[in-house]
């Protein structure tokens, strides 16, 4: 069913199409039919960072930025959820036209913007749910916010919606905010995340609650970048890093009627890149940070090599929008197979 459906929303604008993806799912859900979406699979579930994922595969920051549909979403299948880039005030993000498919390439290019109604309106939204899956919150910085003063913006974020998150991530890697990617390293990097743990480290202390933080980054890394990004992380006491966000490379995309648009790319160009990352970071850490693979996975076997490379965990975005529900249930079953496969079950 799903490709008469993409056919129909590939003939919209992307951005409207997104729009009403999110009011039917969030519409469809509060009617009960959120099963119409779904087919349950036996899945494995995975211990980290102090919580039990349902299964390995989760829904990446972008695609919900407001917990409009989070619920919904979570109902299709998923281990776990994120929200977000969610910033203290809301924003309308960058100048439209900002989303572009390339079918050909199964790939995105966008430069939203961090566009979303502000924390206040999230926290509202997660509120109103009774959702009983795991819940990851993507936090960012407003535009009008320097760099310099960025730590504001993302502890504030922070602090608003860590009663209601199961884990929170930083997202220092969006290449469409000004600046923000030179906050992943040396002192710019320090300066942000540690104020972020020990903030989430005073909450657990006063409420017994403990809730993870994550950080996200670019794929546009070389080996020692990355692995002083490894390093300083793994110091500042973070509990995963989530690899990677979109690219500004047009390697996989050359040719293209939008290829020089500006902005990130997702999708399938990305899969290497990200991949590669996973890998580099594994190799460099061994062991002493999990690792969150997003990228490029169009496939169960996508899934797998994420896992295979050394990630604990998997997102989907992109893969999503051109393959449909069903990939998320491929997903769910290849990753389960090869968990209980190195398991030795």
């Amino acid at each position: 069913m799903y490709p008469l459906i993409r056919s129909l929303l590939f003939k919209l604008d992307p951005e409207l199409a997104h729009e009403i993806t999110l009011d039917l799912l969030s519409a469809s859900h509060r009617l009960g039919l959120s099963r119409l979406f779904s087919e349950p699979v036996e899945s494995e579930p995975v211990e980290l960072m102090g919580l039990t994922f349902p299964n390995a595969v989760g829904l990446a920051a972008g695609l919900d930025k407001n917990a409009q549909a989070f619920a919904a979403l979570g109902a299709m299948g998923f281990g776990f959820v994120e929200v977000g880039t969610v910033t203290p005030k809301g924003q309308s993000g960058n100048p439209k036209p900002r989303l572009f498919r390339l079918p050909e390439h199964e790939a995105i290019i966008n430069r939203m913007g961090f566009n979303n109604k502000g924390v206040a309106n999230m926290v509202t939204r997660i509120k109103q749910h009774d959702y009983q899956g795991v819940l990851g919150v993507n936090i960012g910085k407003n535009l009008t916010t320097s760099v310099e003063d960025a730590v504001q913006d993302y502890l504030y974020c922070l602090n608003q919606v860590i009663p209601y998150a199961d884990y929170i991530t930083a997202n220092i890697s969006s290449p469409n905010t000004p600046g923000l990617r030179s906050l992943q390293f040396g002192d710019s990097l320090t300066e942000l995340i540690a104020p972020l743990v020990a903030a989430k480290t005073r909450f657990a202390e006063e409420t017994g609650k403990h809730v993870p933080l994550a950080v996200k980054i670019s794929p546009d890394m070389d080996t020692d970048e990355i692995k002083l990004v490894a390093d300083s992380l793994h110091k500042l006491a973070v509990d995963a890093i989530i690899a990677t966000n979109t690219t500004l490379s047009r390697d996989g995309v050359q040719g293209h009627f939008h290829a020089e648009e500006a902005g990130g790319v997702s999708g399938a160009p990305v899969k290497e890149l990200s991949t590669k990352t996973i890998k580099i970071l594994s190799d460099h850490l061994q062991g002493a940070l999990p690792i969150i693979g997003v990228g490029g996975i169009s496939s169960g076997l996508d899934a797998v090599e994420k896992l295979q490379a050394g990630a604990s965990l998997v997102q989907l975005y992109s893969g999503l929008i051109y393959q449909g529900p069903d990939l998320i249930r491929e997903a769910v079953l290849h990753t389960s197979g090869f968990l209980k496969e190195v398991s030795g079950r």
